[in-house]
């Protein structure tokens, strides 16, 4: 690990500039502003050479530099990051993949995660709402030790804002939705039946979030993976 203030890291970061980068970034509904046009595999392999320091990901973050915010997320210390931090760090997305980034490497980690996610789902900010459910989605992927009904009372949450015609929000929902169905059979019945349920709401976004979900969750290819991990579960115990 190297040490550095946040002066050395930004001037690091400038180094590693590449505007080209910026504008197909654009394309993909990434915010070209304060967009330095690094990669997140570089972001990446420089946060491993700093490690975890929260103070220096706090300075990073203040910078409003987009890449500097994409390291902030990936060094900071979960045990550290308070509710109020997240609560201001939601309030300054401004694009999808600083969103995502930040709950899937950060938030998620978090003591407050599941509390966000059920205030965050509610909230009417288009990145914040989507914070709420990407969030949702990683604690799905990346939380073992939750059993299926922890889950499974976010499926009604699902349903009433699947009316939701922003594209990033009902993304997130359609997201939140299959990783629900893919955990086990017993939640990949309940959102079936959920998205069957929300296919039938008069709602563009609603309709293309359920066909969605319900061609990937009856899918072989799912079924078939859901079907071998509850024989190994099984066999475990």
């Amino acid at each position: 690990m190297i040490i550095l203030d946040c002066d050395e890291v930004i001037k690091k970061l400038k180094s590693m500039e590449n505007p080209s980068a910026v504008q197909p970034m654009a394309k993909y509904g990434i915010n070209p502003k304060n967009n330095l046009g690094i990669t997140v595999t570089n972001i990446i392999k420089l946060s491993k050479e700093i490690g975890k320091d929260h103070q220096l990901a706090q300075e990073l973050w203040s910078t409003e530099i987009r890449d500097a915010r994409l390291l902030a997320c990936l060094i900071d210390d979960p045990k550290q990051v308070t509710e109020k931090q997240m609560e201001s760090w939601v309030m300054d997305f401004n694009s999808w993949d600083l969103c995502d980034h930040c709950c899937g490497h950060l938030f998620d980690k978090t003591e407050f995660a599941y509390d966000k996610v059920q205030e965050w789902c509610t909230r009417d900010e288009e990145f914040v709402k989507r914070a709420g459910f990407a969030l949702l989605a990683f604690l799905i992927l990346h939380d073992k030790k939750k059993g299926d009904e922890v889950f499974l009372k976010y499926l009604p949450i699902i349903k009433r804002e699947a009316v939701d015609e922003r594209n990033y929000v009902k993304k997130a929902l359609n997201w939140a939705l299959r990783h629900i169905g893919k955990r086990s059979q017993f939640l990949n019945k309940k959102a079936i039946k959920t998205a069957k349920e929300i296919k039938r709401m008069d709602s563009k976004a609603a309709r293309w979030i359920a066909t969605d979900a319900i061609r990937e969750l009856t899918s072989e290819k799912v079924q078939e993976r859901l079907r071998k991990k509850k024989i190994s579960t099984s066999k475990k115990r």
